[in-house]
């Protein structure tokens, strides 16, 4: 959030960034613009805008799991595939884990996070979930879960 100044009164707004990656592996920003807030509104607005700039070919976009983001994406760019960014995924988790077993935790998630192959990933959360509702953590299996399940 910034803060900006119209007529006299200063109001908070959101700044939505865009940032892609090329073939080439070189990141670039694509697009910025300034909304009222993070919901569909302003994604949708976001979106539109490049778009119209002219930017095509998105194969996959990172986030975090705004509904309001996930939503725009299909609306502009079907073909699209999406995936919650690590970070928000994690913090996602450690938000229904007790603090004196959030480290134990993500030692099992950077254990499927560290796979080399996609089977020996899923195999990895297959194991994970079971160890999660050992630990009466059943809420976080089944999140994991979903975020694992095939497509």
């Amino acid at each position: 959030m910034l803060k900006r100044s119209w007529g006299g009164a200063v109001k908070n707004v959101s700044v939505l960034v865009a940032i892609g990656v090329g073939d080439d592996g070189y990141r670039r920003i694509p697009g910025i613009v300034e909304g009222t807030k993070e919901d569909k509104a302003g994604w949708s607005g976001s979106l539109r805008h490049l778009k119209a700039r002219g930017l095509k070919g998105i194969r996959l976009v990172l986030s975090d799991a705004c509904l309001g983001r996930k939503e725009s994406i299909g609306d502009f760019y079907p073909e699209a595939g999406w995936q919650c960014c690590i970070v928000h995924f994690y913090r996602n988790v450690f938000s229904h884990v007790s603090r004196g077993r959030v480290k134990e935790v993500s030692r099992m998630l950077q254990a499927i996070h560290a796979s080399e192959y996609l089977e020996s990933a899923r195999h990895k959360v297959t194991e994970v979930e079971k160890k999660l509702r050992d630990m009466k953590l059943s809420s976080v299996a089944d999140w994991l879960g979903s975020a694992w399940k095939r497509p």
